[in-house]
């Protein structure tokens, strides 16, 4: 009798990423936890058109490039965060859509999804933000969610 072959696991992480100071400190625990465990990291951020409403004029969207804007807010909080050389082994992808089901999306095939708080201090920072509270209910994965800021994240260290 044989047995079957062994089936190879990539370990992955996806985090939410949005350049703020949560998105950092989630970035941060998610690059930890993926050189504790073996696992690759992926910065995730999506972006949309913003809805505006009784808008005198016409807007000329062309003028903005909404895609190119996330790149670099990706690529920037990767580079802070990891530093420039540990940078490079972060991967990120930019989705067009909602941030809450690009974030679940991504979390189909991964081992966790690590989200930042987005509460404001005393009672709201034991509040999830909306896309949090989605990811925690939907998700594919388990979901890791990560308050205070990386600056705090690191004195708590």
């Amino acid at each position: 009798m044989t047995s079957p072959p062994e089936e190879r696991h990539d370990h992955r992480i996806v985090v939410g990423v949005d350049g703020s100071a949560s998105s950092k400190a989630a970035l941060a625990w998610a690059i930890e936890q993926g050189r504790l465990t073996g696992a690759a990291v992926e910065a995730v951020i999506a972006w949309e058109l913003p809805a505006f409403y009784g808008y005198p004029g016409p807007m000329a969207w062309s003028d903005f490039n909404f895609e190119e804007l996330a790149t670099k807010v990706v690529t920037d909080t990767i580079a802070e965060v990891a530093g420039a050389k540990a940078a490079a082994a972060v991967r990120y992808k930019v989705l067009g859509g909602n941030a809450a089901q690009a974030l679940l999306s991504e979390s189909v095939g991964a081992d966790l999804l690590v989200v930042g708080s987005r509460g404001h201090g005393g009672f709201a920072e034991a509040l999830l933000g909306s896309i949090g509270q989605h990811c925690v209910h939907h998700a594919a994965c388990p979901v890791v969610v990560i308050r205070g800021s990386a600056d705090r994240q690191q004195q708590q260290g």
